[in-house]
């Protein structure tokens, strides 16, 4: 009888795959680009495209504004890996596999994570189109990726204070101030998805503390913080959250507002990338 395949047997055999893809490159930051934000990896130069296809335990996401791939070059002059497109739990993926891209990144030396996503705004001065960068957030999704065995070179039980690294957020805010980019911040709530909150949720949420709300992002910070990654999260707010408006919610119009407000983000980020130092 065959043996089962491990988790870590998949982590490294994506990592061994990807490190032979794009030969000698060693990205030190790992960007995640959440729906309609892909066009940020069109800014990477001399890039190498892996589709996830081509990787281990990968699943091609069936999401539209999710490309599925993996992109590494050099953005403002740093090595980086972009995912360009996420796979969910709600599309019927367990919380390991949904991680399993930050696993890889951590398996091939990324110190640094900086997630992005689409996010509801809950908060009533937010308008379609902010940007938020993420103090802390909430898990909500009733999933969480460290179950089970403890996987090498995580730890058990990660502090959690400081989810979103303070240094990092010092650095986007001074490049949004810089660059004259508007930039809230707030709490970012996770659900499992994948329908849109009633507004009676909303209200629960914003009773919990919520600035903005959405499907992804939470997981993956949980490994990156167990694997003591540094994190930045920016949420594009791109509708009102239900019941705040008196606007249908769709993901059509997620993905158009994510695209109006894309050239800002990608200038920010690469801003905050380009305001690292190397030992950061």
């Amino acid at each position: 009888m065959s043996r089962l395949v491990s988790p870590a047997d998949v982590i490294a055999s994506s990592a061994d795959t990807v490190t032979a893809a794009i030969g000698g490159r060693k990205p030190r930051i790992a960007i995640v680009l959440g729906s309609g934000l892909g066009p940020l990896a069109d800014r990477i130069e001399s890039a190498v495209r892996v589709p996830y296809g081509d990787i281990p335990g990968f699943h091609v996401p069936t999401v539209q504004g999710h490309q599925g791939e993996l992109v590494v070059g050099t953005l403002a002059g740093v090595h980086v890996i972009a995912q360009s497109g996420r796979f969910h739990m709600y599309e019927g993926h367990s919380a390991g596999d949904a991680v399993l891209p930050i696993r890889v990144f951590a398996a091939l030396g990324v110190e640094t994570l900086i997630v992005t996503n689409a996010a509801g705004g809950i908060r009533q001065s937010f308008r379609p189109g902010t940007l938020m960068l993420i103090s802390d957030h909430l898990n909500l999704t009733g999933r969480n990726p460290l179950e089970g065995p403890v996987l090498e070179g995580e730890t058990r039980f990660p502090d959690m204070s400081v989810p979103y690294d303070a240094g990092l957020r010092a650095t986007a805010r001074a490049v949004a101030a810089e660059r004259g980019i508007t930039l809230d911040e707030g709490t970012y709530a996770a659900l499992l998805g994948p329908t849109y909150e009633t507004p009676a949720e909303v209200r629960m949420l914003e009773r919990l503390g919520a600035d903005a709300v959405g499907m992804s992002t939470v997981p993956e910070v949980i490994v990156a913080r167990a694997r003591s990654m540094r994190c930045l999260g920016i949420s594009t707010i791109t509708n009102a959250a239900a019941g705040t408006s008196s606007a249908l919610l769709s993901h059509a119009d997620v993905m158009d507002v994510a695209r109006d407000v894309g050239a800002q983000l990608a200038d920010l980020v690469s801003g905050v990338i380009s305001a690292m130092t190397p030992s950061s």
